[in-house]
């Protein structure tokens, strides 16, 4: 832990504090904050094993931030988004779609600094996945809203869900999530096409299918068919 990276968390850990006094809807507050609960442990602890860079937790930091100013007044009370409301002129409050698309603007690097340092993804790949991720993580937690709205109180499952009324929400924000990553992922490009002389080599190289590929299947279950039955018969010969 850097001195940074304490500061970092000693924002988010104010904002949450704040957040935890006297909000709107008590009950919504703490369905909001599950996972939150559940996730910065494990951020932390695993941080010990595996670092991400400051600008990834700086990300994570903000969209944690965001998430829980919604939990204290509920994602269809926020005061910023009436604020949004009025630019957008729009007939619902708007920080419900607000966050959403800065999950996806925010998250998409950490998802892709992961990607590329572990499952060492190249080129187009790199963009593309995170950009899978990120939609995969939308609908993760819209199906986690809707099991959650199933067993809790109507009150505390209207202001948890925020759904305002618009019976397409769920996709919408998937859709807004979507469109932050595309735009996050189009900015990280456009920086290593501008400054990686590599860039387009690389990228190139990602979509080559080399030689040496064959189909996989039914061909790569009979080799390990075949494979198997050849350690079995070795083990029957000794």
């Amino acid at each position: 832990m850097t001195a940074y990276r304490w500061t970092l968390l000693a924002c988010f850990a104010l904002t949450w504090i704040w957040a935890a006094i006297d909000p709107v809807y008590p009950h919504d507050w703490l369905l909001e904050n599950y996972l939150v609960m559940l996730s910065v442990p494990i951020i932390l602890i695993w941080g010990r094993y595996f670092r991400l860079s400051d600008i990834s937790y700086t990300l994570i930091t903000v969209f944690m931030m965001m998430h829980v100013a919604g939990s204290h007044y509920t994602y269809a009370e926020t005061p910023f988004g009436y604020v949004l409301q009025d630019w957008f002129g729009s007939d619902r409050n708007m920080y419900d779609r607000f966050v959403p698309f800065c999950f996806g603007l925010l998250i998409a690097y950490p998802f892709r600094e992961l990607l590329l340092r572990i499952a060492q993804t190249t080129g187009f790949w790199g963009y593309f996945l995170p950009l899978n991720l990120v939609i995969s993580a939308g609908a993760i937690f819209e199906l986690i809203e809707w099991k959650v709205v199933e067993k809790v109180d109507v009150a505390a499952g209207v202001a948890y869900l925020g759904a305002q009324g618009d019976i397409w929400d769920a996709q919408k924000d998937i859709a807004v999530a979507m469109i932050g990553a595309f735009i996050a992922l189009t900015i990280v490009a456009a920086f290593n096409w501008r400054y990686d002389p590599n860039f387009w080599k690389e990228f190139r190289s990602s979509l080559h299918v080399p030689p040496s590929d064959h189909p996989l299947g039914e061909i790569s279950f009979r080799r390990l068919l075949k494979r198997h039955a050849v350690r079995k018969q070795g083990k029957k010969e000794r």
